[in-house]
């Protein structure tokens, strides 16, 4: 294996309220936001009329390993 790194990968995360953030990723111009959703959402009862449902990041990782 190379000991040269390729990439680093510039990633910023702000915490806004309870489940909800706030995130700068490359490639991208405006920030991606996370929060909870459905039964994710019911399971950890978060109100989505308090916070608003967003992209899991469980969402993400399924859908990275999808590609």
């Amino acid at each position: 294996m190379s000991e040269d790194v390729v990439y680093v990968s510039n990633v910023r995360v702000e915490r806004i309220k309870g489940a909800l953030r706030r995130t700068y990723v490359p490639a991208e111009s405006e920030p991606i936001y996370f929060s909870v959703h459905s039964e994710i959402a019911e399971h950890y009862k978060v109100d989505n009329n308090v916070i608003p449902p967003h992209v899991t990041t469980l969402d993400m990782l399924v859908a990275s390993t999808a590609t």
